[in-house]
C-alpha cells in the first residue's frame, strides 16, 4: 500500500481575496497564508506548459487534489464554499521539482527541496489545473472544461463502488473531446482497508476495460494527507507529454472565464478593464495587440450579434506578468473592455483571435451526428433513441455551451437553430446531450459541416 506522508490539513477552506490570478480571477487566500509557492528556476518558461483535468464523480476529492499539488483553494464562490461543491471551472498552476541525488517517485516533489535528503531541487515542468465539477447538474461546465485540456486526472474514490454515474459520463466525455492522456487518482484509500482498496481497484480495470484508458495507470493517493503525492508527479512526467504547438499560426483562444476585478466602489478613473481567463490553442498573444472577440455581444434592439474589438493591455500566466503567451497553460489577458461586458462570466465560450483571423460564427450548425448506443450517467443504461424534430439539445463546442433546436433531420446530417451563436472551424466536434428527467445526459457528438 501507499506510503504515509504528514502535511498541513488540506481541507482549509481560503476566504475570498482581491489579487488576479492567472485565469483572471480575484485569488483567494486562507485565513493563515500558507507557505509560499517556490521559486521557479530561470532556466523553466513562467507559461505552464500543458492544461491538466480534474475530473471525476462529484465529492471524490478533485478539488482537494487541486490543494495539495498547488496549495490553493479553488472553490471560492460563496455558493461553492457553502455548498462544498465545486461549480465554476477553477485555475492552479503546479510546478514540478526533481532532486538529481534520489530515485524513483521519491525524486519528485511540489518543493524546491527535496524532502528526503534535504538537498536543492531543479524545477523541471510547470503545468495548470483545471477543476471541473463533477456534480451532475454541471454537466455543461465540465463539457467547457473538457475542450481546453490535453490531459486529465480521473479520481475515484476508494470508498464508493466503482463506477458511480458522473465517473461515467465524464470518461465517456473525455473520449469524444478525443483526451488520449489520463491517470487515474484512487482517491482516499486513508478511509478504507488494504482489502477494500484492493476490491476498488479492480473494479476501476474493470470499467476501464475496453476503453482507450485500459491501460492508464491507476495512483492510489490520500489528497487530503498528500500521500504518494510524489508518486503522482513521476507518474504525469511518464504519462502526460506536452502536445506540439503551432506559435506561427493565427492566436486562437478559447474563453473559460471572463471576469470584473474592480472592488465596489472604484471610481471610474482607477478602474481596470475587463479580464478573459482561458487557454491558447494556437498562435501568440501580445500586449499591445488588438483582438476581436466572437460571436461578441447581443444586440437586443437588433436581434443581433456584433463582435467586439479591443487591446491586450496586459498578459499574465503561471503568476507572471509576461509580454507574449503562447499555447500551454491558463492564462489571463487584461483588456480595455467595459468591466460590465466580462462580469460575472459573461464572455465565457467567446473566442478571442486576430481581427479578420477568427473561424465564422454559426447561428445555424449543420451537423454530422454520432450517437452512442446507450446512455451514460444514469443507473439504468438507457437506449439513446434517434433524434427528433424540434427537440432540444444543449450543445458543447470548444468551451462554449448553447442549446439548439432540431431543424431538419436526416440520417446522416442534422441542422440546429442556435440559441446562442458559437464561433467554430469547420470540422469541429460538438457534444450532444439530451435532456432527461430534468439533467442534461450526454448522447453523442456531431461534426460541423459546411
Amino acid at each position: 500500500m501507499a506510503k504515509k506522508k504528514t502535511t498541513q490539513d488540506a481541507s482549509r477552506q481560503p476566504k475570498v481575496g482581491d489579487e488576479l490570478d492567472d485565469a483572471g480571477r480575484r485569488s483567494s487566500h486562507p485565513e493563515k497564508s500558507p507557505p509560499p509557492e517556490p521559486v521557479v528556476a530561470s532556466s523553466l518558461p513562467p507559461q505552464p506548459e500543458l492544461n491538466i483535468g480534474m475530473v471525476g464523480h462529484v465529492d471524490h476529492g478533485k478539488t482537494t487534489l487541486v490543494k495539495a499539488l498547488s496549495g490553493k483553494w479553488t472553490d471560492t464562490h460563496s455558493e461553492e464554499i457553502k455548498r462544498g461543491i465545486t461549480i465554476r471551472l477553477g485555475y492552479a498552476d503546479v510546478t514540478i521539482f526533481r532532486c538529481s541525488t534520489c530515485e524513483g517517485g521519491d525524486a519528485f516533489s511540489i518543493n524546491a527541496v527535496c524532502a528526503k535528503c534535504k538537498k536543492p531541487a531543479v524545477a523541471v515542468r510547470r503545468f495548470s489545473l483545471v477543476d471541473a465539477p463533477g456534480h451532475e447538474s454541471l454537466m455543461a461546465t465540465m463539457l467547457c472544461g473538457a475542450n481546453i485540456i490535453d490531459g486529465a486526472f480521473l479520481l475515484i474514490s476508494a470508498q464508493e463502488k466503482c463506477p458511480q454515474p458522473q465517473t461515467q459520463e465524464h470518461v465517456q466525455a473525455l473520449q469524444i473531446v478525443g483526451i488520449k492522456n489520463v491517470i487515474v487518482v484512487q482517491n482516499k484509500i486513508d478511509l478504507v482497508t488494504e482489502e477494500q482498496a484492493t476490491k476498488n481497484h479492480q473494479e476501476i480495470k474493470d470499467f476501464l476495460k475496453g476503453t482507450p484508458y485500459e491501460n492508464s495507470p491507476i495512483v492510489p493517493m490520500s489528497a487530503l494527507h498528500s500521500v504518494n503525492l510524489d508518486v503522482l508527479l513521476e507518474t504525469i512526467q511518464g504519462t502526460i507529454p506536452t502536445p506540439k504547438r503551432d506559435r506561427a499560426a493565427n492566436p486562437l483562444m478559447f474563453v473559460a472565464r471572463s471576469f470584473d476585478i474592480n472592488k465596489p466602489g472604484t471610481v471610474p478613473e482607477k478602474m481596470s478593464g475587463g479580464v478573459l481567463g482561458g487557454a491558447l490553442r494556437q498562435g501568440t498573444l501580445k500586449a499591445g495587440q488588438e483582438i476581436t472577440i466572437l460571436p461578441g455581444y447581443d444586440v437586443a434592439e437588433k436581434k443581433q450579434w456584433k463582435p467586439l474589438t479591443t487591446t491586450v493591455v496586459s498578459l499574465m500566466t503561471g503568476g507572471t506578468k509576461v509580454e507574449d503567451v503562447g499555447p500551454g497553460g491558463s492564462i489571463a489577458v487584461l483588456t480595455k473592455l467595459d468591466p460590465a461586458v466580462v462580469k460575472s462570466d459573461k464572455l465565457v465560450g467567446s473566442v478571442v483571435g486576430v481581427p479578420g483571423k477568427l473561424p465564422p460564427v454559426w447561428n445555424e450548425l449543420k451537423l454530422e451526428p454520432h450517437l452512442l448506443e446507450r446512455m451514460v450517467g444514469v443507473q439504468d443504461k438507457l437506449v439513446v433513441e434517434p433524434l427528433r424534430m424540434g427537440e432540444l439539445l444543449m450543445l458543447n463546442v470548444n468551451s462554449a455551451a448553447t442549446v439548439g433546436i432540431v431543424k431538419s433531420l436526416s440520417k446522416k446530417e442534422i441542422v440546429c437553430t442556435l440559441k446562442r451563436p458559437v464561433c467554430a472551424e469547420i470540422g469541429a466536434r460538438v457534444v450532444m446531450s439530451r435532456n432527461m428527467g430534468q439533467r442534461w445526459r450526454l448522447i453523442g457528438y456531431g461534426t460541423i459541416r459546411q
